[in-house]
């Protein structure tokens, strides 16, 4: 090779360099200002995304907070109205008093439950070790017998802990006979917050913490409390460590943590509700998510070192080896191009075989469920139509007109039921109305009607008068209970007396339940596993409850199965009330 061709080559050795040099510095600039702006971005959102998720929890504690009190706060209204209480105060006989106080709190799930007499003598409790105390000069007593009404009383024990007291005066012809009084058990929500690594108090009307996950803060000042969390030295600590990867502001220091502080309002007598949140959680997260940003800066430069340097070898080469060597690499090249064509070939004959059976899989199971699904509408399309064709012969075209309509309505059901069996295989639609419970049933019932009027099934119905309002997508909501109905009348077909019962209820959930009298469910565990059928082949491919399931849980509810007491097996359907989803986002 002559020397004139050398000397470029040469020549760009410095360039090539230095172009090098500049690109390894400027990925490492840009992987520098990558990692520190998504430590920021990142901070932000995840402490944002913490702060959503314990304003959620706080509103838990405080619904489930109220909810207590609430059921609590009636029960001295009843119990002021308990005609055998009143009559042993009167006789002065309280043989029985205890025991049945004992009934009542087991029944209402209270603390305790006491009755003092007119002078403030325990005279029957809960908790007989009470009996024969005087507890005249206690709040409850003295703030029963100055209103008229249930009232509640707060007091600190000697050991820190706070008792709640609901108390009211019995009254015999409007003279004071007694009072009764009622703890509220609201220490087992303490118990019930430690699970978690938040820190949370509730405070009253005067800033005074009545309840609290750290035991030494009751009976304190809000602002005391937090004194009392950490020393200086483990705040000093706290700081730095907080200093060190984010500049969000803290709130607080618990545990020698920086925590942020959500405050909320308890709608009772002005308590407060707060909670201290860990900001370690957040700083876990961000440092995954910066330590594959790290990797992946690491791996690139790695990369690029190693193609420079291989680069770098082929020149040498490049300019030592004669030109029988580059034939020889030549050769070699064509040979493992030609190799890398044959294993691509063969990748690809792999990669169709694994996407066809994936189609004939997802087809199978499609198929099944298809075939599952529209089994029902097909049947009654198939009643109407022969109804439909009798009428026709007996010249009374208006009535087969109306069932033509219906065969119509289930055509157009039948579309819909295919578009929604991808329920189970992914959630949720946009399709979310308000509806009443009442309704739906009454549709599923129409549909289900030739079947039951075929079989002779007695249908008990325990319907309320008011509407019950729900979140869901009609369609699915029908389309679980006719799966629910359909299975009842599959189980009952041996029965003596077949009938079918079904509840509508509203109370702190809407329920819709259906008991059949037939002989029950074996496997509860395996129920609502996809494929899974105590059918005979043919009559069923054990899809409708696993789908059923699926549709219920994107409702934001839950489908449960029991066997019944007296037999058979019982199917509960339980949505969050509209209410109660219009409250809990406010």
């Amino acid at each position: 090779m002559p020397q004139g061709s050398m000397k470029p080559g040469k020549s760009t050795r410095p360039a090539m360099s230095w172009l090098g040099r500049f690109n390894v510095l400027l990925v490492t600039l840009i992987g520098v200002t990558v990692v520190l702006w998504t430590n920021q971005w990142l901070s932000e959102r995840f402490t944002e995304d913490t702060r959503s998720r314990a304003a959620v929890r706080q509103a838990l504690y405080s619904g489930n907070l109220i909810s207590e009190l609430q059921r609590n706060s009636v029960v001295p209204l009843l119990l002021s109205r308990e005609p055998g209480l009143i009559s042993a105060l009167s006789t002065g006989n309280f043989s029985q008093s205890s025991q049945k106080l004992i009934y009542y709190s087991e029944e209402i799930g209270a603390a305790g439950l006491m009755m003092l007499d007119a002078n403030g003598r325990v005279v029957a409790a809960t908790d007989r070790s009470k009996i024969g105390g005087n507890h005249r000069q206690e709040p409850y007593f003295v703030e029963a017998l100055r209103s008229g009404d249930t009232v509640f009383t707060t007091s600190q024990t000697e050991a820190g802990a706070f008792v709640f007291n609901y108390s009211r005066k019995l009254e015999n012809d409007g003279d004071l006979a007694g009072v009764i009084v009622v703890e509220a058990d609201l220490g087992r929500f303490e118990n019930s917050w430690l699970g978690i690594n938040d820190v949370v108090m509730v405070s009253d009307s005067e800033g005074t913490v009545v309840l609290s996950t750290e035991p030494r803060w009751r009976g304190l000042k809000q602002e005391d409390a937090l004194q009392t969390t950490s020393a200086p030295s483990a705040i000093d600590r706290a700081i730095r460590a907080a200093v060190d990867w984010t500049t969000l502001p803290y709130d607080a220091f618990i545990r020698g943590q920086a925590v942020m502080r959500m405050e909320t309002r308890v709608p009772f007598q002005g308590w407060t509700m707060t909670s201290f949140t860990p900001y370690a959680s957040v700083r876990e997260r961000v440092n995954g998510v910066l330590a594959l940003e790290i990797m992946g800066f690491a791996i690139l430069l790695a990369v690029a070192f190693y193609f420079a340097s291989r680069r770098a070898r082929a020149r040498s080469v490049e300019y030592q080896q004669e030109s029988a060597e580059l034939r020889q690499l030549n050769d070699a090249l064509q040979r493992e191009i030609a190799e890398r064509e044959k294993a691509e070939h063969h990748l690809n004959i792999a990669e169709q075989t694994l996407a066809q059976s994936s189609k004939l899989a997802a087809l199978g199971e499609m198929s099944a469920a298809v075939s599952h699904e529209l089994n029902q509408p097909l049947a009654a399309m198939k009643t109407y139509l022969a109804g439909a064709k009798l009428l026709l012969r007996r010249k009374r075209p208006d009535e087969a007109l109306s069932s033509f309509q219906r065969v119509d309505d289930l055509i157009e059901r039948m579309g819909s039921i295919t578009r929604q069996l991808k329920s189970y295989a992914r959630k949720g639609g946009d399709a979310f109305e308000p509806l009443d419970l009442r309704d739906a049933f009454s549709s599923a019932l129409s549909m289900m009607e030739p079947q039951l009027r075929r079989q002779d099934v007695e249908i008990i119905r325990h319907i309320p008068t008011e509407p019950v309002m729900v979140m869901a997508d009609r369609v699915r909501l029908e389309q679980v209970m006719i799966n629910l109905l359909r299975n009842a009348m599959d189980a009952i077909k041996n029965a003596k007396d077949p009938s079918i019962e079904v509840i509508i209820s509203a109370g702190e959930t809407a329920v819709f339940s259906v008991r059949d009298n037939g002989h029950g469910i074996q496997d509860l565990d395996s129920l609502f596993e996809p494929f899974y059928t105590t059918k005979a082949p043919g009559d069923g491919v054990g899809l409708g409850l696993a789908i059923s399931s699926g549709i219920v849980n994107d409702f934001g509810g839950r489908l449960m199965a029991r066997n019944g007491s007296g037999g058979g097996a019982v199917f509960e359907m339980k949505l969050p009330l509209l209410d109660a989803r219009m409250d809990a986002a406010e």
